[in-house]
């Protein structure tokens, strides 16, 4: 007998132990690169692993990289193609205007979906943000000074057109300190009938269609016109509004 109590020995013991078991822990997160001895590893200006690094780069690289920015990119890249089949061989010939119309429905098909794939799915990213309307305009304004340049649609529809987006566009930049303006069904609708009447008048129709693409872009110059004009009486009330409040909230502060 060695004259040591059995509880105490146990107490020996587990004391030894729970010191094994922190030491085992404070390990565990300094590999992790979380708990104390991380923090004091960075005030004390120490790097974290490179892994940790790599491995959160990676995170955000293929955040970017989902189908909805995929399907943008393409919009993006099928502009040139488009525009290069649409003025083949003088502008004028059948064949390479319906590969052309063919480039522009893909491209409006997909800016049906990625918007839809990135909200449904939690895929917005800030390059969707800034990409997506640029695509959208970017192919919508191709189509329509081909078209112009070619003696096929007048020249004041593409002013109407282009000049309704660009400004919408610079007027939500405008007043987004005070919120966003939401797409409204009549906007939706637009960008549908525009598409529609842009794309009859890609393809070289002759005949009854011919006549039913007019009344279809007059209805698309209509629609951009009335929502852009619904847009703009939105963005106003937005700012009263927001300034309404923001005086409210200061006088409170001051009172």
């Amino acid at each position: 007998m060695t004259g040591v109590p059995a509880s105490a020995a146990g107490g020996s013991t587990g004391a030894q132990g729970a010191r094994g078991s922190a030491a085992a822990a404070d390990g565990a997160r300094e590999v992790s690169g979380s708990g104390p001895a991380a923090t004091a590893a960075d005030s004390e200006g120490v790097r974290p692993a490179r892994g940790g690094k790599l491995t959160a780069a990676a995170v955000n690289q293929a955040s970017v990289w989902n189908v909805a920015n995929l399907l943008t990119m393409l919009r993006l890249l099928l502009v040139p193609g488009f525009v290069a089949l649409m003025l083949a061989d003088g502008g004028y010939d059948p064949a390479w205007r319906s590969l052309a119309w063919a480039a522009f429905a893909i491209a409006m098909i997909t800016d049906l979906f990625d918007g839809h794939l990135a909200r449904t799915y939690n895929l917005v990213t800030d390059f969707g943000k800034i990409a997506d309307p640029i695509a959208d305009k970017a192919i919508m304004g191709a189509a329509l000074v081909c078209l112009s340049a070619l003696g096929d649609l007048p020249w004041w529809v593409t002013a109407v057109i282009l000049g309704r987006e660009l400004g919408i566009t610079l007027l939500r930049f405008l007043v987004i300190r005070y919120g966003v303006i939401p797409a409204s069904r009549g906007g939706k609708l637009k960008t549908l009938t525009q598409g529609v009447a842009v794309g009859m008048y890609v393809l070289a129709l002759t005949g009854w269609l011919a006549s039913l693409r007019f009344w279809v872009m007059a209805a698309a110059v209509v629609l951009t016109v009335v929502t852009g004009l619904d847009y703009v009486r939105q963005a106003i009330v937005l700012r009263r509004r927001g300034m309404a409040e923001r005086a409210a909230a200061l006088e409170e502060k001051q009172a």
